[in-house]
Parts: C-alpha cells; structure tokens; sequence
C-alpha cells in the first residue's frame, strides 16, 4: 500500500513531538528535585554548559516519576521539598533507582548528613555551594557507578581483583582475610563515597553489628597496615570524623 505524500508530510510532522530517551540521554541526563526554582536555573545553566542534559521537579512525587521514567544518570535532591521529606523521596527512589543521588540542602547538621549516607545517598552537598564542588563531586559520583560493575580494580599501585578475591600492592599479592578483602572492595567500588559506620558493618557483618564501630577500626588499622605507604599518615582509607571512612583512589 503506498502513503501518499501529505500522509507522509504529517507523520514526519508527528515524530518531530516524539523524542524518546535513548541509553546514550539517559547517561547524559541528571534530574534536578527542588523546590527553589533561583537554584533549579543556576543548576541548569551550570550542568548545561558542562555537556549534561537536565530535567527538573519542583516537589518530591514528581521527582520520583521524573526518575522513573527517564532514569537519569544522576538525581540531584534537596531534602526541604513541599510535599515530603527528602529523606523519605530518597528512601523511595532506593527501592529500584541504583545511578548516583547527591543531596543538596540546607540542612548542615551531621545526623541528617548520616541519615541521608545511610538511606543510600552518594554524596551530601550543604548550600550555599561552588558550582566547581558540584560538578566535581558528580564526576566522582558517576565514576563510582561504573567501579561497581568492574571485576579488576586499580588504583596506582594497589589492584583489587574482585573475580579472583585478592589484592595487590605492586605487583605482589597482599594476605588480606577474607573479611578484609571484603571490606576493602566495599570501600573501593564506592570510591570517593563517604560510607558510614553502620553502612558497612552492615553489608560486611550483618544487622547484630551495627553499633559496633570500635570493632570497624581495628579493621580498618589493620587493612591501613597492609595496603597504605604510611598508615600512619592515609591517602587511601580516609577517615570521616563521626561519620565513616571513604576510599580515595585519587
């Protein structure tokens, strides 16, 4: 059957409204949920100049469907929104979102920075803000996300081989206990992620041992023994005063 040519003149008129989010727009694009709309256009004239695509929500139900249905590369949150907590969209984004979440808020205090790492956030950002921070901190945000499909990691001289189970300092294996190997690739594949004290002894000894931070110490002394130049002075484990540690592999 042919289309005669007015037919065709319409359907290509159509499409020019249909735009559908590719897996390369979607790597590109990072949502913006914020009720402020004076730090929704600087944040989308910032992003924008630095080759990322931005949509946008102004309160925390649209956010979510915004994320649902584009799933950006990265959502940017504040925690002040009008019709709910952020505390409470990031819990409901963690349910199935797996990209990068940064919160950006007002709110400086450390418990709700602890609260916000802990329900699954990558980074806590306070305002008034650097543009220069922020797109730095999405860079390692995003890096993260791909250090956590990678089997071999590396990191100057040290080697994190996850298929195998071992570590390498240059070059030479390092004996790691299987509960340091493990606690070193959890710190690893977040690399630059602030992880909290409850955060990991939950995902390396389980719910009975969140309250144990002295026992997290011990461990991380010893890891710093094995893999650090000077453990006395760490450039790889970096302690997070009250809140946790964060792996530098910078």
């Amino acid at each position: 059957m042919q289309i005669s040519k007015s037919a065709k003149n319409k359907q290509i008129k159509k499409s020019r409204y249909i735009k559908p989010v590719t897996p390369m727009d979607a790597r590109q694009t990072i949502l913006i949920i914020d009720d402020e709309i004076q730090i929704r256009r600087l944040l989308e004239i910032t992003l924008t100049a630095n080759d990322y695509k931005t949509i946008e929500a102004d309160n925390g139900k649209d956010g979510c469907t915004l994320a649902a249905s584009f799933n950006p590369a990265l959502i940017i949150l504040d925690l002040g929104l009008p019709d709910q907590d952020g505390l409470d969209v990031l819990k409901k984004l963690r349910e199935w979102f797996t990209n990068p979440v940064i919160i950006l808020s007002a709110r400086n205090s450390e418990e709700y920075i602890i609260k916000a790492l802990d329900r699954g956030a990558n980074d806590y950002l306070t305002k008034p803000f650097r543009t220069g921070e922020l797109l730095a901190r999405i860079r390692v945000a995003t890096r993260q996300n791909s250090r956590q499909q990678e089997a071999r990691m590396e990191f100057g001289n040290l080697t994190i081989d996850q298929d195998k189970h071992l570590a390498y300092k240059n070059s030479e294996i390092i004996k790691l206990t299987s509960t340091e190997f493990s606690l070193l690739a959890l710190l690893a594949k977040n690399e630059g992620r602030v992880l909290t004290h409850t955060y990991i002894l939950k995902e390396i000894w389980g719910h009975g041992y969140t309250e144990q931070t002295q026992y997290l110490r011990v461990f991380i002394a010893q890891l710093r023994k094995k893999i650090e130049d000077d453990p006395s002075k760490p450039t790889l484990l970096i302690t997070e005063s009250g809140i946790g540690y964060r792996f530098s592999g910078i």
